[in-house]
């Protein structure tokens, strides 16, 4: 997964946690364990370019293989440009969803800021019907920015656009007339927005979260759980921000709410298999991002750094197994998600990593759970 540009920012909070380092999730059981794609574009064994419609159907029939093995969840990522061919996740996910009988159907994430509310509540609820109740939705702001110009929103009003937009959202939820006025969309008086779904709650939804104290504080205020996209770095620096997260509930009186985490990762029969075949589509996905934004090229030891105690979940089925436990326990988790398309890497290789996440780590990371508590 390639690192993005975190424009997760907000005013500063002060991060002083009184609670404990490790803190209570989900039990091994209840602990939702899934898989996310960009729809990262891929090439064919003779090095050719697959076409984005290729890819896209490739990305249907991961996620029915994902379904047949049991993994618990699903999600796309909203793009708009060449290295990703989703941008429509939500037409993806409602053919994976006429192919699948159990697995959750979601966006990770969609760009909320660039989009209309209303739109966005109408699609999922639709989604929600369809699936029988199985589709979710990951509200974000976009480290990417194509959508912006494409859509014609300006990047000054980054942060407000998210702010009123996520505010309209979780008013729709209620599913009853909604009232709302904002700078960005007309006003709504008394509005009803159909369809209605089944959900008591309303579609169910996440806030995707970079590592901003402020969003953090906004995803409890709103009352929508968070989901934490890790992407670099060990995953105990996020410590800070779910206990946060955890405490103002608590200070606010709310129920408390689950916690999601996102991170990279490829499976293969051994670690050094799994490294060797992600290296070089790691590497091109990188540097292609990286020189658009002013970083050096990244290497190899780098690389072997975030493998060996970073955020980058790759190695044999045991090793990623033991990876994502030991996250799970430290951050209190109740769902972990894993960005298995990396780049350039084959559909066949990425087949082969879902395969493996769900005959084998999954049940693996339950057990070593089973075994913590």
């Amino acid at each position: 997964m390639a690192p993005a540009r975190n424009r997760d920012h907000g005013p500063a909070v002060a991060l002083t946690m009184t609670l404990p380092r490790t803190v209570a999730g989900a039990s091994a059981d209840e602990l939702i364990l899934g898989l996310d794609t960009f729809g990262d574009v891929t090439f064919a064994p003779d090095g050719s370019r697959n076409s984005d419609a290729q890819v896209l159907r490739d990305v249907v029939a991961q996620a029915t293989l994902a379904d047949q093995l049991g993994v618990d969840a699903i999600t796309l990522g909203e793009h708009h440009r060449d290295d990703f061919a989703i941008s429509s996740p939500e037409i993806a996910l409602a053919a994976i969803a006429g192919k699948t009988e159990r697995i959750l159907l979601g966006t990770g994430v969609t760009v909320l800021s660039s989009d209309d509310p209303v739109r966005v509540y109408e699609r999922f609820a639709t989604l929600d019907a369809v699936s029988s109740g199985r589709a979710e939705v990951i509200l974000g702001r976009g480290s990417f920015t194509e959508s912006f110009p494409l859509f014609g929103y300006r990047l000054e009003d980054y942060d407000t656009l998210f702010s009123e937009k996520l505010e309209l959202f979780a008013q729709l939820r209620s599913e009853g007339p909604v009232t709302w006025s904002g700078r960005h969309r007309t006003p709504l008086v008394e509005q009803e927005v159909y369809p209605k779904t089944e959900q008591p709650n309303g579609v169910n939804a996440w806030i995707g979260v970079g590592g901003s104290p402020q969003s953090v504080l906004r995803s409890v205020q709103i009352g929508i759980p968070m989901m934490l996209a890790i992407i670099g770095g060990a995953p105990e620096r996020f410590l800070p921000f779910a206990n946060l997260y955890r405490q103002t509930q608590a200070e606010l009186g709310r129920e408390q709410m689950p916690l999601g985490v996102h991170s990279p990762g490829h499976i293969a029969e051994n670690d050094a298999e799994a490294r060797d075949q992600l290296w070089p589509h790691f590497e091109t996905n990188r540097n292609r991002i990286g020189a658009e934004r002013g970083w050096p090229a990244t290497t190899r030891a780098e690389f072997e750094r975030e493998a060996d105690s970073g955020s980058l979940y790759v190695g044999s089925p045991e090793t990623v197994a033991q990876r994502i436990a030991a996250t799970v326990r430290t951050l209190g988790a109740d769902r972990f998600d894993l960005k298995y398309s990396n780049g350039t890497m084959p559909h066949a290789q990425q087949l082969r990593s879902i395969e493996l996440y769900g005959t084998v780590v999954i049940p693996r990371v339950r057990e070593l759970l089973r075994t913590a508590d």
